[in-house]
């Protein structure tokens, strides 16, 4: 009977020793668990940077897009417009619109007469300088969402590894003592499972950022697209009038 006294007061010892806190799980963890645990943690803390940038990039962007699309379906002159947006175009579709506008007054600097010819090959230059810059355009504002893929696809198996490492730490431990008590076990078992979740919360909201952000970008994509088109055919429409002329 004393010898049961004694082993029971050993594991309630055990048990009581064990900080069950997330600080005090990190703290008994092993090296391995630890790397895992602190990797993830800067995965965390990076993607929700790249999150909070990126809703302030879109929320921007779009309000400053829709003040320049107002601006350009105003009926103000091109010319007059080009003028006032051209030293400082502030969004992607001003850039747009500036890149055309500037393929469009340096040929007719540069030519006196529009032939077929010239106009053919104008409107295609036109085409080709908007669509590099909305690619240009589109290739920045997604910048650092790969990091996010990367982090929502990988972490949860980086956290996996940390439990599977942890755990055969623990079923070690367990042979080496020779317990099998619940006290004994929960401890090593908790450390290891706790990486897991660790990495559930830096995938989860990186998951669904990225599908968030790579919708939202798609959309603005076909925006620009849609724009591009429409100015190249009022371009073209002016281009008509001058052969005509």
């Amino acid at each position: 009977m004393d010898a049961a006294t004694t082993v029971q007061a050993t594991q309630l010892a055990g048990s009581v020793a064990h900080d069950m806190s997330m600080w005090g799980l990190f703290l008994q963890a092993d090296l391995i668990v630890k790397s895992v645990i602190i990797s993830l943690v800067g995965a965390s803390v990076w993607s929700w940077a790249i999150i909070f940038d990126k809703w302030f990039t879109f929320k921007t962007v779009g309000a400053k897009t829709t003040k320049f699309e107002n601006a350009f379906w105003s009926g103000e002159a091109l010319e007059k417009l080009f003028k006032r947006v051209s030293a400082k175009p502030s969004d992607p579709m001003a850039r747009t619109f500036c890149a055309g506008m500037n393929e469009w007054k340096l040929t007719l600097e540069q030519n006196s007469a529009i032939d077929d010819d010239l106009r053919a090959g104008l409107q295609q230059r036109i085409d080709r300088a908007m669509a590099t810059s909305i690619n240009r355009e589109i290739t920045l504002m997604e910048r650092y969402m790969t990091f996010l893929a990367t982090v929502g696809s990988t972490a949860p198996f980086i956290g996996l590894f940390g439990t599977v490492w942890g755990i055969m730490n623990s079923f070690t431990a367990i042979a080496g003592s020779q317990q099998t008590s619940l006290a004994v076990v929960a401890p090593g078992i908790a450390e290891a499972l706790f990486a897991t979740a660790i990495g559930l919360v830096a995938a989860i909201p990186a998951v669904v950022a990225f599908n968030k952000f790579n919708t939202d970008l798609g959309r603005y994509q076909d925006r620009l697209d849609a724009f591009a088109a429409e100015f190249s055919a009022i371009l073209g429409r002016h281009l008509e009038q001058q052969g005509r002329g």
